[in-house]
């Protein structure tokens, strides 16, 4: 979209009304977009400053030129969208702002009619449970076949995704996610499930498609935005198949871009949610949408 002003009083009041949206909109835990027939929500938890040490092959001049400072802003989002005839959840964050969040926006817990889950660490499935039991007891919760048997399947760290996997097993459902270039199938009308395995064994992207409009909410596939886009073969202590991760990453970057499919991600600072190109100079370049275009 291209907008000329000519005269240069509006454009300063135009420029004014930009910087003001941008600031109101940067203490909020909730933007909203319209991607073809849904309003898609980012849901923030917030965030903290995280060390690179966290980070997996980023060099001394890696991190010299991209992160000179020693530390990059990990925030948590999930997502809400509300197609015409469902209310769709993408995983549940921390738990920390869940509630408000969806509070702000109108939408009881009892409404939420599908909960779909990129990956089953902790600040995924937070939210999905208040005092041991579902704080959404209406929605079918999807889980993808590798996730489930990787923490059905682990140690006492995996304490908490049993718990939620027991607390929903009456409305559980398990798939086979696709590879992003193949023909996938829906998992739900609108909605396909995409194989980013690496970060966890059944890490999986979901493509949402409406209007002829496009977005897929990536989950986990980078933490570290600065590092990870021109570096995408810098990987996370978080990543349980590091050197998948890597490929997965770069798989999923080469996807967007060529496709032109916008993208939004778990770790991503607010808005969370922009496109993807080639850079001239190394690797990717990730563009956020502005926050002045959220509703």
């Amino acid at each position: 979209m291209k907008i000329v002003i000519k005269d240069s009083i509006v454009l300063f009041m135009a420029l004014l009304l930009l910087l003001s949206s941008v600031e109101i909109n940067a203490q909020e835990t909730v933007l909203t977009y319209v991607i073809g027939d849904c309003r898609v929500s980012i849901l923030s938890d917030g965030g903290n400053n995280a060390g690179s040490s966290l980070l997996k092959g980023a060099t001394p001049e890696i991190l010299e030129k991209y992160l000179p400072d020693g530390s990059f802003l990990l925030e948590t989002q999930a997502f809400l969208i509300r197609f015409p005839d469902k209310n769709v959840l993408i995983d549940a964050g921390t738990g920390k702002n869940l509630a408000k969040n969806l509070q702000s926006l109108k939408v009881p817990e009892e409404q939420i009619q599908i909960i779909l889950l990129t990956h089953m660490h902790g600040d995924h499935i937070g939210g999905l449970l208040r005092e041991g039991k579902k704080v959404f007891p209406q929605a079918e919760l999807y889980v993808s076949q590798a996730e489930y048997d990787y923490w059905m399947d682990a140690n006492e760290r995996g304490e908490n995704a049993r718990k939620v996997l027991e607390a929903y097993k009456d409305k559980l459902h398990l798939f086979v996610a696709g590879e992003p270039e193949s023909e996938i199938p829906d998992l739900i009308s609108g909605v396909k499930p995409v194989a980013a395995y690496g970060h966890t064994p059944g890490h999986t992207a979901f493509l949402l498609e409406s209007a002829g409009q496009k977005l897929l909410v990536w989950g986990d596939i980078a933490h570290a935005m600065d590092v990870q886009m021109p570096c995408p073969e810098v990987a996370l202590t978080f990543d349980v198949n590091p050197q998948q991760a890597i490929q997965t990453r770069k798989k999923i970057l080469e996807f967007v871009s060529k496709n032109k499919i916008s993208i939004s991600g778990a770790h991503i600072k607010l808005p969370a949610i922009g496109n993807i190109k080639v850079s001239e100079l190394e690797g990717y370049v990730f563009t956020p949408l502005c926050t002045c275009l959220a509703i």
